[in-house]
């Protein structure tokens, strides 16, 4: 059961991000969830995530998440996704480019008893998003 619960609170985490509805995060992420590879400037528990998010939906207000691989354990998950979206706002101090961007991630999280996330490992392919958006040899 513990799977299942795990599952559903990640799919409202990622629905809560493309939905742009992050306050839905405060019941999803535990108040002292350690993200072990945050984002720059990134504060801890589900503030953290709420500010890194709605910066990324504001430089990509059609910012999507599909996840494409997916394994659970009773209080972890493993998933591989891909992240879409448009340039359309200010991203790291560069202006919107107007580009269409499309590259990979990995994520691992751990969840509490009470199907919280507690932990979170991962990485996406930042340089070649700022390569799609011609952004990665600049300075801002």
């Amino acid at each position: 059961m513990a799977q299942q619960t795990n599952i559903a609170a990640q799919t409202a985490f990622g629905e809560a991000v493309v939905t742009g509805d992050l306050d839905a995060l405060d019941e999803i992420v535990a108040p002292d969830a350690i993200d072990h590879d945050p984002a720059p400037g990134q504060g801890p528990g589900p503030d953290g995530y709420k500010a890194m998010f709605g910066q990324l939906r504001a430089a990509f207000p059609d910012l999507n998440v599909q996840v494409e691989h997916l394994m659970a354990t009773e209080d972890e998950l493993a998933f591989a996704y891909v992240i879409t979206g448009t340039h359309l706002g200010p991203l790291m101090g560069w202006p919107a480019t107007g580009r269409k961007v499309s590259y990979r991630g990995m994520q691992i999280s751990r969840f509490d008893s009470d199907g919280k996330l507690v932990e979170r490992w991962g990485s996406s392919d930042e340089l070649g998003m700022l390569r799609q958006l011609g952004l990665a040899d600049q300075q801002s």
